[in-house]
């Protein structure tokens, strides 16, 4: 009685000893499903995060982006860091400047300010698409006339350019008129570099631009009648009416 007693114990050791890798063989498992929630999946997370954001803020720039069935031209003009002092110290943020255009003669700028800088840019985004406006562009190419813009410290001059001289601009005025769609054009900036008056300005001098067709229609007349009397022959001036109100 006492070998059989003996003999089961010795056979039992080898299958607990056998089972026991089997039972235990989940464990890993366990942590490779905790090791996305310890610090060093965060910091991992985090990387891929900040790579994802900085990726679709250079797409923003400068790139078109179609949004409710219409394709728009985003320039980001100017981001300027800011701070706010509370009763703790100071918080930072960011601060965006953004023109949008259809290139087709619409044009918008906005600002906005956030915590981070793909927030602001959107805000500025969304600021710029509600206050759009619409220019009457000859040819589609250049102005009608030329204008001056005044806003604060900053006088802007902008003139209507022949075929081939290009966006004769620099700086903010020159996003206005990429996104507006103009390609011809000479512009003059007096006073102040501060991109925000200086893009207001320029808002101010198209704003004054106006069409043949529309003067036409306020004072009841003919657009011939109106180009004929700069000086043109009365075939000219009709052949250019025709033009334009094409």
């Amino acid at each position: 009685m006492a070998d059989e007693n003996e003999t089961p114990q010795v056979d039992a050791a080898p299958e607990a000893a056998v089972e026991a890798p089997a039972e235990a063989a989940p464990a890993p498992e366990a942590r490779e499903g905790r090791g996305p929630r310890g610090g060093r999946g965060r910091g991992g997370g985090g990387r891929d995060n900040r790579g994802g954001n900085r990726g679709r803020r250079d797409d923003r720039r400068g790139n078109r982006d179609e949004e409710g069935g219409e394709e728009l031209i985003e320039k980001l003009v100017h981001i300027n860091r800011v701070s706010k002092t509370v009763k703790g110290g100071k918080r930072f943020g960011f601060a965006a400047l953004v023109v949008v255009g259809d290139g087709k003669g619409r044009a918008g700028f906005g600002h906005g300010k956030a915590r981070e800088v793909p927030e602001a840019i959107s805000k500025a985004t969304a600021a710029a698409k509600k206050a759009m406006i619409r220019v009457p562009l000859r040819d589609g190419r250049t102005l009608h006339h030329d204008g001056r813009g005044h806003f604060g410290a900053g006088k802007v001059a902008v003139r209507a350019a022949p075929a081939g001289t290009g966006i004769i601009a620099g700086g903010p005025m020159r996003a206005v008129f990429e996104s507006l769609g103009v390609h011809d054009v000479v512009t003059k900036s007096v006073g102040t570099s501060n991109p925000y008056n200086m893009i207001r300005a320029t808002f101010e001098a198209l704003k004054d631009q106006t069409s043949p067709r529309s003067v036409a229609q306020r004072r009841g007349k003919k657009v011939s009648d109106l180009l004929g009397r700069g000086g043109m022959d009365k075939g000219e001036a009709e052949a250019t009416a025709e033009a334009v109100t094409e």
